[in-house]
């Protein structure tokens, strides 16, 4: 077999995740009360149509009906959705599925709080009793038991319909280090029956009526239970670049270098930056306002503001790419804010994939979202996890594929 090692070395892909943005509801969405969301196309009907034009030259529009973004004759992406087929709709599931791993059982979740088997050691070893302990936003709950928190000093817990442990503190009461040191602990008992995607270290300061979140947020992820695409690219050499959030989903496993940032500018900002000084692989960013700020709390115009300053910003990234570079957008769940629910959704994601060897090119209904992580490992030349490489896509531009 004919080596190609020098031009699979120059390949650069960037990949960015539209936290939430989801693209219509899934067959089985009935069974997570989702039934009728559908974040991308319920948001354009409730706002009167979205203002997305490099997002609709793409193919945006080709995906789904979505006012205000119509279908292209010829758009300059390929196009189509992907469904998940691992159970939940999480952060964490999401993520993991797109580079190729599949989970066949959800993150356990907790409606009730948890049970004393959780939280009673915890306190124990964190030598502190604990308030909330419920489903809760993470806004609500501070403004409801921050008060308490100053006068006592022990720490807020609360989950939501995700599988995840959130910590909450007043920086000035538990310091942020050792708000750490008390997530590292709840992730150390969160395991077995009780494995929680995510433990999430909230630091927040203010007065009472007057409470803000830090950005100095931090995820204690599980490892994932099989080796990633980001391990398969940089086993072989290839950079991974994880912006945001992406290093503490994936536990920083196959990442070469990790970027803090927080807000959809400053990690766009940060991922376009990285991009333009990476020499081979993957930058890989997960822009969050969509998620966090606006389908949480039923945002609507909130969301569609945010989106279209999202596409205002693409030009300038598009006029970045390199001959043989690759631009993907998808997203990893739905969070649809027409909703009654302020939870994630059971939804396909969209994906449009962009670049001088990328073929235009109807993508279809891919029957899982490690489909794209399967394309990426071929087109890097690397071992892929599951699912199918995209026929066709990349054709003419693949060198040796390696299975």
């Amino acid at each position: 077999m004919k080596s190609h090692t020098h031009g699979l070395r120059q390949r650069r892909v960037l990949l960015l995740v539209m936290d939430g943005v989801g693209a219509g509801e899934l067959p089985d969405a009935e069974d997570y009360g989702d039934t009728g969301s559908c974040t991308l196309g319920n948001l354009a009907e409730a706002v009167g149509g979205l203002n997305l034009p490099t997002l609709c030259k793409l193919g945006l529009g080709n995906i789904i009906p979505i006012a205000g973004v119509p279908p292209v004759d010829k758009p300059a992406a390929a196009y189509g959705k992907m469904t998940m087929l691992s159970s939940g709709k999480d952060t964490t599931s999401g993520h993991w599925e797109m580079t190729g791993v599949i989970l066949d059982k959800s993150f356990p979740t907790y409606p009730a709080g948890f049970p004393p088997e959780v939280i009673t050691p915890f306190e124990e070893r964190i030598e502190r009793k604990v308030l909330g302990n419920k489903v809760a936003s993470g806004t609500e709950i501070i403004k409801e038991l921050g008060s308490l928190h100053l006068e006592t000093g022990y720490p807020i817990v609360y989950t939501s319909a995700d599988s995840v442990f959130q910590v909450a503190a007043h920086e000035d009461i538990i310091s942020v280090s050792e708000l750490y040191r008390i997530c590292s602990i709840a992730r150390e008992i969160l395991t077995g029956p009780h494995a929680v995607g995510r433990v999430i270290a909230r630091p927040f300061l203010g007065e009472p009526g007057n409470f803000l979140r830090t950005p100095r947020r931090h995820d204690y992820s599980l490892n994932p239970p099989r080796p990633t695409l980001f391990d398969a690219l940089s086993s072989s050499g290839y950079q991974v670049v994880a912006v945001g959030k992406v290093n503490d989903i994936f536990a920083g496993s196959g990442v070469t270098k990790a970027i803090s940032a927080a807000g959809n500018r400053e990690i766009f900002s940060r991922a376009l930056e990285a991009f333009k000084e990476l020499d081979s692989g993957l930058v890989f960013a997960t822009l969050v306002d969509f998620d966090s700020l606006y389908g949480h709390r039923n945002d609507v115009q909130g969301f569609a503001r945010g989106l279209e300053e999202f596409d205002s910003w693409l030009p300038d990234l598009i006029g970045e790419l390199r001959q043989g570079d690759i631009l993907v957008f998808t997203a990893d769940h739905g969070c649809d804010p027409t909703t009654p629910s302020t939870d994630h959704s059971r939804e396909y994601v969209p994906l449009l994939m962009a670049g001088s060897g990328v073929q235009p090119i109807s993508l279809g209904v891919r029957q899982t979202m490690a489909d794209l992580g399967a394309t990426l490992a071929e087109f890097f030349g690397v071992k892929k996890g599951e699912g199918t490489p995209i026929a066709g896509v990349l054709e003419g531009e693949n060198g040796d594929a390696h299975s």
